[in-house]
């Protein structure tokens, strides 16, 4: 039988992903601040560009493989998680509240869950059909389709956003089947990179205003290279290798919340009670998605250690 784990090892992943969970929920309000300084598609290769370079230096300095290997798949990822993902995400808080636009984007679990049973033949069953519930009637809630508002383009960006999250996390995790010995920091700096190409290809395209070198942007433009980019994604490795993953993925779903909460306080955008009720229909999927991975984990661990 496995051995529990060391508490003081898990109160550390714990605090790990309460840090990450602070960067990434905050950095939301962060984004929305940086898009008043530059356009949509300026900043978002500023973020993708320089955090893969910053990658590339972590993984020259620690003397982890540089070699770019899986080339399709990891030109696939970068347009997913970086074009789809961040993209999309940067876009849509131009004209769309960050509170709002963080919700519909962490909607992703429930997009992985839908598109496993094509991709990956993981049937919707059980208590799953729950979850789709509750989420097709909380986005039905936020888009409010009968009286539809000036940030419906947005909204839409967003969940597209979670569409691409998804579907890339879906490719990871074939991919990490095929290829599990595949070093992480590469696996996530090469599809940054390829990724950030058509990015900046984008910004430099289409018209639009020079960016405003001010101290806020640069302070916006670190936050997210360094913090939300570097430092959460090693956060949220530390963790996910001590924790299980269902924990560890419900425990992150705290981000959106705080994210609405700093949109609040920070930029005004108090969510009206359709949206409200929206958002926790959302976070009642979201949870409820967790349980069951968690619970799927749990019978795994269990049958392990009785081998």
């Amino acid at each position: 039988m496995q051995n529990p784990p060391d508490k003081k090892i898990v109160f550390k992943a714990f605090l790990a992903l309460f840090v990450l969970t602070l960067i990434w929920g905050y950095n939301w309000v962060v984004m929305k601040l940086a898009v008043q300084y530059a356009s949509p598609f300026q900043f978002a290769a500023l973020r993708t560009f320089l955090g893969a370079l910053i990658l590339f230096l972590v993984i020259f300095l620690t003397k982890r493989p540089l070699a770019l290997k899986e080339f399709p798949t990891m030109l696939a990822l970068g347009l997913l998680q970086t074009v789809g993902f961040t993209g999309l995400l940067i876009w849509a808080l131009v004209e769309g509240g960050a509170g709002k636009t963080a919700v519909l984007t962490y909607t992703m679990p429930f997009w992985v869950m839908l598109f496993a049973w094509p991709m990956l033949g993981e049937k919707v069953q059980g208590w799953q059909w729950l979850a789709v519930v509750f989420a097709l009637f909380g986005m039905v809630l936020i888009f409010d389709p009968l009286h539809i508002k000036a940030d419906g383009f947005s909204m839409f960006l967003a969940l597209c956003s979670g569409v691409s999250w998804a579907i890339s996390a879906i490719i990871s995790k074939k991919l990490h089947k095929r290829a599990p010995h595949l070093d992480l920091l590469n696996l996530t700096a090469w599809p940054m990179l390829l990724g950030s190409i058509p990015i900046i290809a984008i910004a430099l395209i289409l018209p639009a205003p020079p960016i405003q070198w001010t101290s806020t942007f640069i302070l916006t433009v670190l936050f997210n290279v360094i913090l939300s980019g570097c430092l959460a994604w090693v956060l949220w490795l530390y963790a996910l290798q001590r924790l299980q993953a269902g924990v560890a993925s419900m425990a992150s779903m705290l981000a959106p919340v705080i994210g609405v909460l700093a949109a609040w306080l920070q930029l005004n955008e108090l969510p009206d009670t359709y949206e409200l009720i929206g958002m926790v229909f959302i976070a009642l999927s979201l949870i409820t998605i967790s349980i069951i991975s968690i619970h799927k984990h749990t019978q795994i661990d269990v049958a392990q250690g009785q081998e």
